[in-house]
Parts: C-alpha cells; structure tokens; sequence
C-alpha cells in the first residue's frame, strides 16, 4: 500500500507537470508577448522540484513540527520586507530577490500557515466540562487565537494587493478547523459572522478589484476592459470542443488574444489545443493526487501528520477548483494560478515540496 501510493503520487505529479510545460511552451512558441524563457525557467525548476520531493521524501518530517512557529515567524518578517522593499511589478508588490533570484513569500505562505495550525491543533485537547466560562476558552482557544495568527498573514498578503491568496488562507484555515476536531456548532457560528461581515469589506478592496466583481456578474459590463479576459478565455476554452485544435495550433493563444495565458489563464490553452478530453484527464489526474492526499491523512498515525497532510490537500484543491472556475467564468477573477501548470517558479517550487511531505507522510509512522 505505502509504495503504491508513492507510484502514483509520482506518476500525478509528473503527468500534471508534463502537461503544463507542454501548454507553457505553446503559450510562449514564436511569441513576442511571453517570452520562450518562460518554459525553460518552469523546466529548470520542474528537475529542482523533483529533487526536493524526493529529498523530503526522506527526511524526519518531525523536524518541521519543532520549527513551524519560527517558520511563522520569518514568513512574518519576509511579508512585512515586501511591502517595504519588495520589486514592484504588475501594479504589485510581491517578489522580493536574494542572490539575484526572485521569489514571493506569499507563496511560501502556504506552507508556513499549514505547519503552524498543523502544530497548533495537534496540542488540542478537548474540554471536561461545558460551562458557559468553558465555552468561551474553548472559542478563544480553538477558532479566536488561531484565526488571528492566520489574518495577520491574510492582511500582510493583502496589502500587496494579492486577493486570491489571501482569501485561499482563510478557506485552509476553515478546512484545518474542521479538520481539528473543534466543535461543529462553533465552527457554523463562526463562518456565520464571518459572512455578515463580508459586505463591509467592499469598501476596502482596489478599484480593479471591485472591477472584477462586476465583471463576473456580467463580462459584457466592459468587453474591451475589465471583461476581455474572461471573454476570450471562455471563447478559447469553448472553440476546442472534445479533441482541441491540436497542440501549438489554438487560434486565441497563438494569435495573442488571450492574456496572461501562461500564469492566471492557463487551463484556457489546455481547453483550446487539447480540448475536453484533455481537461478532463488533468482534471482526473488533479483528482488522484487528492485522493491520495486524503487517504494518508486517514492512515497517518499522529494528529500533526494528518492535520500537515489535510492543509495540503485543501490547499491544492481549492487552489485547483478557483482557477479552473475563474478562466471558465464561474467564480470572479482573483488572481490564483494553476498548481503546478501555471508558470511560477515560486509557485511550482513550493507544491513539490508539499508533495514531498505527502510521500514522508505516506510511510507508516508511529504516534510521538
């Protein structure tokens, strides 16, 4: 069982990542807007990625548990350089750059947040009486203090601006809540407030935000603006049918009507050169690796394990769910890459590392 995971928790990700330099070479193939750099920077970091898993795949992974609160803690002090001295591209500021590379914290965040609630909740215990001053520990304890080590990172990463991450933060956070155990009732309590303050945030987003927001609720609102995007995305994804047009041969992707097609809007040229039956098999292959998340989270002998490999599998999953919707005009664009697709040498970097931990995860280990 623990080797046959492991084959095809390979086998997942190094299809998905095949897929995706095959779509990032289409996307920069004699392209003077995304330059063919693209596609052998992701192949670079692809060898190094694979490496690392396979390194990670090794390691004592009881060695992160001693040191996700000081992972926390530089993940802290990375945001708050950014926002200070970060570079400034794309009306953003996200990167930073040591020794000449460039990466963002952001997305080292995910890792950072997972380890730390990982660790957290693993110390829970549950209460012996239910007085009403127990109660109140209890949501202190459980949802209060956590969450606002969470929003500490969802604010810093918001101020970059990045929406779409922070706003995934939070929906790990709610998976790792439910995932620890705590009271149901507290948990609905608390995503019921969390809903009636949501109004009130429209008056704090960025004018392209709220932009986005209309747009999803009708991308004619601004067809050669704010709604091109999505309007060409859907018509690329639309035009390639059940067997795409064939590889290097997708109309909007090649004739540049289809922007940031290797990072945000991806899947729309997998949609278009390889159609549905493609999509459908990175869909699939998406759909195996999270299996195989969710079944080490069941096997997993020790709650920080479990807890490490469901904040993984939720991230992956709703990083996968969002961007899939968004290019499809299901959900508002934010701004969140495809894993492992997208171009990103960041991004692609830190989700092999997690599937590093899901193959440590995957051996059998005692309780500590």
């Amino acid at each position: 069982m623990r080797s046959d995971l492991s084959r095809k928790i390979w086998f997942s990700t190094i299809f998905i990542i095949g897929m995706g330099l095959a779509a990032l070479y289409s996307a920069s193939y004699q392209n003077v807007r995304v330059p063919p750099q693209i596609f052998y920077d992701q192949l670079l970091c692809a060898f190094v990625g694979v490496l690392i898993a396979y390194f990670l795949g090794r390691v004592d992974y009881r060695k992160f548990y001693d040191a996700a609160y000081v992972f926390y803690g530089i993940n802290v002090v990375l945001l708050l350089v950014v926002l200070v001295s970060g570079r400034h591209a794309m009306g953003a500021r996200r990167w930073m750059e040591i020794g000449g590379f460039s990466f963002q914290p952001s997305e080292l965040t995910k890792l950072s947040l997972i380890f730390m609630l990982g660790r957290y909740y693993s110390h829970r215990r549950p209460a012996l009486s239910f007085s009403l001053l127990t109660k109140a520990q209890v949501i202190g304890r459980e949802i209060i203090f956590p969450f606002f080590l969470t929003v500490i990172l969802m604010l810093l990463i918001f101020k970059q601006p990045d929406l779409g991450t922070a706003l995934l933060l939070f929906g790990m956070f709610v998976v790792m809540l439910f995932a620890s155990g705590t009271d149901f009732r507290y948990i609905v309590g608390f995503l019921g407030l969390c809903l009636c303050l949501v109004p009130f945030g429209w008056h704090y987003l960025r004018p392209y935000q709220k932009d986005r927001l209309l747009v999803f609720l009708n991308p004619n609102i601004d067809p050669l603006g704010a709604g091109y995007t999505i309007i060409q995305s859907k018509i690329a994804i639309g035009s390639g049918r059940i067997f795409g047009k064939g590889w290097l041969s997708g109309t909007q992707n090649q004739l540049n009507f289809l922007p940031e097609r290797h990072t945000d809007f991806i899947f729309s040229v997998i949609g278009e050169e390889w159609g549905l039956l493609g999509a459908l098999l990175l869909i699939y292959f998406y759909f195996m690796l999270v299996r195989c998340g969710l079944t080490i989270a069941d096997q997993v002998k020790d709650k920080f394990g479990m807890l490490v490999t469901i904040g993984i599998v939720s991230i992956l999953t709703l990083q996968v769910i969002i961007n899939i919707g968004m290019v499809m005009g299901l959900f508002p664009i934010v701004g969140l890459t495809l894993p492992f697709i997208s171009y990103g040498r960041t991004s692609l970097l830190i989700f092999m590392i997690m599937v590093g931990f899901l193959l440590n995860l995957s051996k059998k280990r005692s309780a500590f």
